[in-house]
């Protein structure tokens, strides 16, 4: 077990995320506030398998401050596993069967530190009774919406009224001050109510009444119906702070040199658009070709993170997700040399924060993802919404339907989003009227977030509240 551990008497704070770069950076910039305002010493615990790489955690946290620590833990296994397994049932028994080693890290934790408290995340409820073991409070960290927490709730309902699978209901769902929900758009556990992911779901709402407060990585003015509606839910359910948005800050890795940067400089403000899935979304070669076929068909300037397609696009992860040859091997031939003087094609990894802040970006092609829309909204940029797993068709449901900052991209009889769609989207986003009203609704969006993380705003004083109950929950 690899230990970089820190004795002090401060306040301590133990975090245990689930595996996948997007769980562990929004709970990365809450250790950091817990430090920087409220004096807190963190350690983060790290499962592991055989099968994924570690070197991006191990980089992230290197980096942080001496009072942010870690551990991680000896390696799980999953060969037993089918290769058709959902990835949050992997995610989930990733924490499961790490459970031995996870219990002799708290409770050498609490044996040497001050522990105050006990973070998971949305899969990490297997574990809240490790905590309550040492006699330590535990909270839950949601890593996406209030909208998808009030969801969790009511999947209990749902089941008991609704024999069919979710995606045949006739009527959308309708949650209290949300948006209506089709049930095609519900999260992939709850696409098949006869595997053990949504068994799982169930299970996890039981055992919510542990957790002492939930923290969602959100904020009061983006979800006022969802977060008015998550205080009116009766017995059971933990007190709710919003404690977003947190996303990623602090410098990337190469980002004074990176040709991305330079290139937008180049560029006319607010005239790119950015497409990125992140780092676990893939497309079919089929849908490659479609989507660069649709942006050299649009004319507009471009930055492209592409990665090479996977078969499974739907259920890729970054447990999966596996490029045998270079991204450009898959797009159109003469693509890059035609668009050479409108675009720029990077392979894998761009530095999105950055990418997103500059004043060239005009609009954001993204899978939705929780940590990529939070990132939009603080720098103000619209959306193109290409949903493809998880929670993401949720997001894109709120993004487009409710807040009115996204186009949601449709696909034909094929499965596909067809270049000329993809070009239309393009062209109406970066210089289109829609793009414009897109524009100015998440440029309020924009200023509601400032307002959220400043000195009196939402976020710090939910962080205030919850660190203040920590501080005096300790004996």
């Amino acid at each position: 077990m690899e230990h970089t551990q820190q004795s002090s008497p401060h306040n301590h704070v133990a975090i245990v995320p689930s595996p996948g770069m997007g769980h562990l950076i929004p709970l990365v910039e809450l250790a950091k506030r817990l430090v920087l305002h409220h004096d807190f010493f963190v350690t983060f615990i790290i499962t592991t398998d055989d099968g994924s790489s570690m070197k991006p955690q191990k980089a992230v946290l290197e980096s942080l401050p001496d009072s942010i620590s870690s551990i991680f833990l000896p390696p799980v296994n999953f060969d037993d596993l089918s290769e058709d397994v959902k990835i949050e049932t992997r995610i989930a028994l990733s924490l499961t069967r790490s459970l031995p080693a996870l219990r002799d890290s708290i409770k050498v934790l609490a044996d040497s530190t001050r522990l105050v408290a006990f973070v998971v995340d949305v899969f990490g409820f297997d574990v809240l009774d490790v905590a309550e073991e040492c006699g330590v409070s535990s909270y839950i960290f949601f890593t996406v919406n209030a909208m998808s927490l009030l969801l969790g709730f009511y999947i209990p309902e749902l089941d008991e009224r609704f024999s069919c699978e979710y995606r045949d209901l006739p009527e959308p769902v309708k949650l209290s001050g949300c948006v209506p929900i089709h049930g095609s758009d519900l999260p992939d556990p709850m696409q098949d109510r006869k595997n053990v992911a949504y068994e799982r779901m169930l299970f996890s709402v039981k055992q919510v009444h542990l957790a002492a407060g939930i923290m969602v990585n959100s904020f009061m003015d983006l979800e006022p119906g969802a977060f008015k509606a998550l205080n009116e839910v009766g017995e059971g359910k933990p007190p709710v702070y919003p404690v977003g948005p947190l996303v990623q800050s602090g410098s990337d890795r190469g980002v004074d040199e990176s040709e991305c940067l330079r290139w937008l400089d180049k560029q006319p403000n607010g005239s790119v658009l950015y497409v990125s899935f992140g780092s676990g979304g893939t497309l079919s070669h089929e849908q490659v070709n479609e989507l660069a076929l649709g942006l050299e068909m649009s004319g507009q300037r471009f930055l492209w993170v592409v990665r090479s397609p996977h078969e499974t696009a739907a259920n890729a992860s970054f447990f999966s997700v596996q490029s045998i040859k270079s991204p450009f091997d898959f797009l159109p031939k003469g693509f890059l040399e035609r668009t050479k003087d409108v675009g720029l094609v990077v392979p894998s990894w761009a530095p999105q924060i950055h990418v997103l802040s500059h004043g060239s970006t005009g609009g954001f092609l993204s899978h939705c993802g929780w940590n990529s829309v939070l990132e939009s909204i603080v720098n103000g940029v619209p959306l193109i919404a290409w949903p493809l797993y998880a929670e993401q068709r949720m997001n894109a449901t709120l993004l487009a339907d409710d807040l009115k900052v996204a186009f949601r991209v449709k696909v034909n009889d094929k499965g596909l989003v067809g270049h000329k769609d993809v070009a239309s989207y393009a062209r109406s986003l970066i210089e289109g009227e829609e793009g414009e009203s897109l524009r100015n609704k998440m440029k309020e969006l924009k200023n509601a977030a400032e307002k959220a993380l400043s000195k009196d705003g939402s976020f710090m004083k939910s962080l205030a509240e919850v660190a203040k109950l920590w501080k005096r929950d300790k004996k």
